[in-house]
């Protein structure tokens, strides 16, 4: 059986343009105008899946998804820099911030590490794998991030050489535990 998954990244909010680690603000004008004019883009699903978060319920309603929302497709836990820039955490605690981006079994910030974030997500896409038919998600960047990594079974240290820029999407066919990835393009 073939499952197809396509994962698509929130729009714009002012976090993201920040490079600010997610605090729960919703898409700005631009982002909603964006999303609002790719409805419609993406192919009919079967199973249609959320993150929690703020920026990605509001980027699937804007879509014409009724997605139901995954917690296993929550923004990676940044404990306390939550809400600050990378820059901010950067000046006041630059080797633990370096430490976290090279290291990805460290969580300075008391929140969850990338490999958490990794293993989370291939739970969620051996679950995805097994369904039949297709499945949209409209996931944080860093679980697409995480399901790329999954997908391709590169090790984790290979989460920061992904990029995922707002409102594309990642689509990945086959099933659990095999993968082929078409990588992201804007809606």
């Amino acid at each position: 059986m073939t499952s197809r998954l396509v994962l698509v990244s929130p729009a714009l909010t002012a976090a993201l343009r920040e490079a600010r680690f997610d605090d729960g603000c919703p898409l700005d004008a631009a982002g909603l105008r964006q999303a609002r004019a790719a409805a419609g883009s993406l192919p009919v699903a079967e199973h249609v899946w959320s993150s929690p978060t703020v920026r990605c319920r509001e980027t699937a309603a804007a879509l014409g998804l009724d997605a139901v929302d995954a917690p296993e497709l929550a923004a990676l836990d940044a404990g306390r820099w939550r809400g600050e820039t990378l820059a901010e955490v950067g000046a006041r605690e630059p080797e633990a911030l370096a430490g976290w981006l090279a290291d990805p079994t460290a969580a300075p910030h008391g929140g969850e590490s990338v490999r958490a974030v990794c293993e989370r997500v291939a739970g969620w896409l051996e679950s995805a794998g097994s369904r039949e038919g297709r499945t949209v998600a409209v996931a944080e960047p860093e679980v697409v991030r995480a399901a790329v990594v999954t997908a391709l079974g590169a090790p984790a240290s290979a989460f920061w050489r992904t990029d995922v820029p707002p409102l594309t999407a990642v689509e990945l066919s086959g099933r659990a535990g095999r993968w082929n990835v078409r990588m992201g393009h804007p809606l």
